[in-house]
């Protein structure tokens, strides 16, 4: 198994309101490092749909720093894949199984989750590395840390035939 670790949409404009989000990029940035110090290829994504290409709100979390040698998904729609080359650059990485830490967890880390599933990929979502904004639904008021809880029970209870899907902390999560 070849293991990739993407980091979705951590960007200032997404951050900001964020449940937990200094937590969350506390943590991500120890995955990160981690990953780096194992040898996992680390792929960023970033939107451009909602933030102008280097806007403000659109730069990564300050105490994010990609690696020059580490890919760059530039992404329009909430699916990583739609519309970018990240199946090439997975490819290329020979990567079998996807390692997801990021925001918005309802939006793009679910998406990016499943297309990568419907693809074929095994998939662990980094559970405490990924956040979103609280909201509304149908009349109810959601929060961000009940959409978390609602991502890794979804991710936890993920079935294709012949493929492997977990939730991991951050501090466990297997990488190699």
């Amino acid at each position: 198994m070849t293991s990739v670790l993407v980091v979705v949409d951590l960007q200032v404009g997404v951050v900001r309101d964020a449940w937990d989000a200094d937590g969350v990029l506390a943590r991500t940035v120890a995955l990160v490092e981690r990953a780096r110090a194992e040898g996992t290829p680390v792929v960023w994504v970033q939107d451009e749909q909602d933030f102008p290409r280097g806007s403000d709100d659109w730069q990564l979390a300050p105490v994010l720093e990609p690696h020059d040698d580490e890919e760059r998904i530039l992404k329009a729609y909430r699916d990583a894949f739609a519309g970018t080359d990240l199946a090439d650059v997975l490819a290329e990485l020979r990567a079998t199984r996807l390692v997801i830490a990021g925001a918005q967890s309802d939006f793009c880390v679910r998406t990016l989750g499943q297309s990568a599933a419907a693809l074929g990929f095994d998939v662990t979502l980094v559970g405490d590395c990924h956040t979103t904004w609280g909201g509304e639904h149908a009349g109810a008021p959601v929060t961000g840390e009940q959409i978390v809880a609602q991502v890794n029970a979804y991710f936890v209870g993920l079935r294709y035939p012949g493929q492997t899907f977990t939730v991991e902390g951050h501090g466990t999560v297997p990488l190699a």
